[in-house]
């Protein structure tokens, strides 16, 4: 996988967030973290949706398995 290490502990906060989003975090990050969102959309990680003006995180099933590596069950 070719992320950068910034991207990595973004998708690993959005992870570990999950639990208190029932799986799927509101994304509500700085502007400068958006390259970080596009790499993990582009490394299939993850997916977003975008529900009355809210932006929503989905995690794939290698971002499960990813999340999975790093101690986190979602």
């Amino acid at each position: 996988m070719n992320i950068t290490e910034t991207s990595l502990k973004v998708f690993l906060a959005y992870a570990d967030d999950a639990d208190n989003w029932n799986g799927t975090p509101l994304v509500c990050g700085e502007k400068a973290e958006r390259g970080n969102l596009t790499q993990l959309k582009k490394a299939g990680l993850i997916t977003t949706d975008i529900e009355e003006g809210h932006t929503w995180l989905f995690f794939t099933d290698a971002g499960k398995a990813l999340a999975a590596k790093h101690g986190i069950k979602l």
